[in-house]
């Protein structure tokens, strides 16, 4: 596994079988619920590379890899 830096990190939380972020990296918007399926869930945290896009702003996000709080992302989400 290669190591990330942690700029490349998003945080996500799971509520039943919907994946929501806190707030968009790219927007702003808050509490948005993504369409990332369960078995899109299952192959991040099997580090297969994940396309996320962000309903509210149609920003597109890389996930390489996950774990239970964060998405390792491709490119530096924290400013």
């Amino acid at each position: 596994m290669k190591l990330l830096p942690f700029e490349n990190t998003w945080p996500y939380e799971k509520v039943g079988e919907d994946v929501y972020l806190h707030e968009c990296p790219d927007c702003g918007d808050s509490n948005v619920l993504t369409f990332l399926k369960t078995e899109q869930l299952q192959d991040a945290f099997d580090s297969v590379k994940t396309q996320l896009i962000m309903p509210c702003c149609n920003y597109r996000i890389m996930i390489l890899q996950a774990d239970e709080d964060y998405f390792w992302t491709s490119e530096r989400q924290r400013k």
